[in-house]
């Protein structure tokens, strides 16, 4: 009982550490049209938001339709980054995280 108790306890560290590491590993992604970049963080914060300089020629729907690729590949990557982060401390993929 007292070595599950000890096992339990050591997975709650790692993964500790695992959120602080997410909080730290901030990453760029680009919408497809280069128009928008996103800057995020493993945890799925943006930290930064950044619209090319020449917007203003850029039609409404255009520059939303980038901030939404942007975005949505900004959280395919930080899914990435917590999958592989977690494969670390288990040894195996966990479905779901992929």
């Amino acid at each position: 009982m007292f070595d599950k108790m000890k096992a339990l306890m050591d997975m709650q560290k790692k993964m500790q550490e695992m959120k602080r590491e997410l909080d730290a590993a901030n990453f760029d992604v680009q919408s497809h049209d280069g128009l928008v970049k996103i800057t995020m963080n493993g945890s799925q914060e943006v930290k930064e938001v950044i619209i090319r300089e020449n917007f203003k020629e850029t039609e409404k729907s255009t520059l939303e339709k980038a901030i939404k690729d942007a975005y949505n590949i900004a959280i395919k990557r930080s899914h990435d980054i917590a999958a592989s982060k977690m494969k670390d401390i288990t040894g195996f993929n966990l479905p779901g995280l992929v």
